[in-house]
């Protein structure tokens, strides 16, 4: 009995080790915990965790909720597992990077503190730079970076956005916008780089490792890839099909084949994918009448299944209420064909006692999985670990200085040079020679436009607040067009500037000024509100372009975030330029306008004569543009002085 004894006893022994064990504790009374171990692997981490993790834990990290409602009581509370800040929430007005670093700071000691320790992840939308802090660099918006034909000038971008975001504490950005806009009337349009799906392509496989890292040959397709805390997690929007839309309109219905869509639209996807992307944004359109954030074919079956993306997908902003006409109606009914349909992170941003109530009973009730949350977890817990963010949770003090970085802005300086796309260069009235470049050594010239001497008109939608704004003081730093052709001219060279000239004084002193430089376009704006069914160069600028054309050589640079309706316009000019939306460097601008460097922007979308001929874009049959995709006139760098 003793021998039997001891041999019971053993083996009770060994079992309790075996407990013990499984429950994180060493005999000794050191703790173990498996996933909060770095040499473990990410697979091993994230199942450890998982099996952890109560049901309110799980929907906890399945909750973005706006930095306005982040309170330490509530992510606490609701173990919320991310926050945003929406277009313009900022923690003060004009807040420096380490204030935005003591915000997300105290947030995160919050989620720290709860049981399991999960970090939150904090996210915003760094579309053209992180455009939500002052002092930003804001670089311009794609479709003028698509113009550049540049990748690696937009891998350059992307690292340099990553570490602009870093210094303000932010470890992830809803971008890059990977849609392919087929019709300009959009008022997202400006986020898309091309109606083009191969330079759409070539420009997220570029940005996508310049914000995250690159992955190597080796990695595991699908799986997200984030290479330490100088980069960020990205997230590929809208998907899929935001660029289709009938009419151009925003979150419309989207009316293709499944072939025409896998040909178009889906493509850009793949590459995000294989270059490791974290996470993918749904689009508010629908697909043949099917709304995207409860397509389960397209998210679960091609995107999650088909393509093997390993990485979380995330809701728009108030998407889930969106679902029905009259949003939020039906509430507890959308969330379950939301999650039902692959959605892994749901960005409620407000309702969340509402949204987590809801979806817990949903999951007692079993109408919502058990399997489906775990899946929905295992993506984001997946993305959190390869991000390190268990390792390096806080944001670091020694990157506050990269914000509006000069090495930065002379990047977006260059981009802006390499965007402007010139249209027209015609033979001036007086010498016979070509307008561009212009000299900086003329007598007197003439500086015109609502969009010279603006910087928030120059930055266009998502720079400071959702739909922009005007004005000079929004970015912080940042150059306007007259400043910076101020500065490239000759100090002798007298500029007179006014926004709206009258005829009268410009007739009167036209034998006075050697050219005269129109700066005109759109207001700022972002989809919805954006969304234009004529595209007409809006007021004053028609009648600025006619009073100062007719009677001076004039170069017309327009700023805006699509191709509108200039033919009425365009014998009056001798010159115009694209000039897109191009952020706060207008150096880049005058550099090229007055030689030092030659223009090379070449069009990244058709430029159609009329809005009735659309949508056209290149590859259609039927094909009459004013000006054609690719095109782009050019000139050498020249001392025209």
């Amino acid at each position: 009995m003793a021998v039997q004894t001891g041999c019971c006893s053993a083996a009770a022994a060994v079992l309790l080790l075996l407990a013990v064990a499984a429950a994180g504790t060493s005999v000794a009374g050191a703790t173990y915990v498996r996933y909060k171990d770095p040499k473990q692997p990410i697979q091993a981490r994230v199942a450890d965790l998982l099996g952890r993790m109560t049901v309110a834990e799980k929907i906890g990290q399945m909750t973005q909720i706006e930095r306005s409602n982040a309170s330490s009581a509530v992510i606490e509370k609701y173990f919320v597992g991310s926050v945003l800040s929406g277009g313009g929430s900022v923690p003060s007005e004009k807040a420096s990077a380490a204030t935005w670093q003591e915000m997300i700071t105290k947030m995160q000691k919050a989620a720290l503190s709860t049981r399991l320790g999960i970090p939150i992840i904090y996210g915003a939308d760094a579309v053209h730079g992180n455009n939500n802090a002052y002092n930003a660099t804001i670089f311009p918006h794609n479709v003028g970076l698509g113009a550049t034909r540049d990748p690696n000038l937009v891998k350059q971008i992307g690292r340099a956005t990553a570490l602009e975001a870093r210094a303000t504490g932010i470890p992830y950005t809803f971008a890059p916008c990977v849609a392919v806009c087929r019709d300009p009337r959009w008022g997202g349009c400006y986020e898309s780089f091309s109606e083009d799906t191969k330079l759409v392509q070539q420009m997220t496989a570029a940005v996508i490792p310049g914000l995250q890292g690159d992955v190597s040959t080796t990695h595991p397709r699908g799986i997200p890839f984030v290479g330490g805390p100088k980069h960020v997690a990205g997230c590929a929007k809208h998907f899929v099909g935001d660029g289709g839309t009938r009419h151009g309109i925003s979150a419309n219905n989207t009316v293709l084949s499944f072939h025409d869509l896998m040909r178009i639209h889906m493509p850009p996807y793949y590459d995000a994918v294989i270059k490791g992307v974290a996470s993918i944004m749904i689009s508010y359109s629908s697909w043949n009448g099917v709304k995207m954030h409860e397509n389960k074919y397209l998210i679960t079956q091609i995107l999650k299944e088909r393509m093997h993306f390993r990485g979380f997908v995330i809701t728009d902003w108030q998407a889930v209420d969106k679902l029905t006409t009259a949003p939020h109606k039906h509430y507890y009914h959308s969330i379950q064909e939301t999650i039902h349909a692959g959605i892994d992170m749901v960005m409620v941003p407000f309702d969340y006692p509402e949204f987590v109530a809801d979806l817990t009973a949903q999951v007692m009730r079993g109408s919502i999985k058990m399997d489906r949350i775990n899946d929905a977890v295992t993506r984001i817990l997946r993305v959190k670990f390869s991000m390190g963010l268990f390792e390096n949770p806080f944001p670091d003090k020694t990157l506050t200085g990269q914000l509006g970085a000069k090495a930065h802005r002379e990047l977006a300086r260059e981009a802006v040079r390499k965007s402007l796309v010139l249209l027209k260069n015609g033979k001036g009235r007086k010498d016979g020679k070509p307008v561009l470049p212009l000299s900086k050594k003329a007598k007197k010239i003439l500086v015109v436009g609502t969009h010279a001497h603006d910087l928030g008109l120059q930055c266009g939608g998502w720079t400071k607040s959702w739909q922009g704004q005007s004005g000079n003081g929004i970015t912080g730093q940042g150059t306007t067009i007259l400043e910076a052709i101020k500065s490239a001219v000759d100090k002798k060279t007298v500029i007179d500037y006014t926004e709206h000239p009258d005829k009268g004084s410009v007739s009167k002193n036209e034998d006075e000024y050697d050219y005269a430089v129109v700066v005109v376009g759109e207001h700022p704006y972002a989809a919805t509100a954006g969304d234009n069914l004529n595209l007409t160069i809006p007021g004053p600028g028609p009648e600025v372009i006619r009073k100062v054309c007719e009677l001076v050589k004039c170069v017309v640079v327009l700023v805006s975030g699509r191709p509108l309706v200039v033919e009425p316009y365009l014998d009056t000019m001798d010159a115009l330029v694209a000039a897109w939306l191009p952020g706060t460097e207008g150096h880049g601008v005058a550099d090229v306008l007055f030689g030092d460097h030659g223009f090379s922007g070449k069009l990244p979308r058709t430029w159609v004569r009329s809005v009735d001929q659309l949508p056209m874009n290149y590859g259609d049959k039927l094909y009459d543009p004013l000006f054609p995709f690719g095109f782009g006139l050019t000139t050498k760098p020249t001392d025209r002085s």
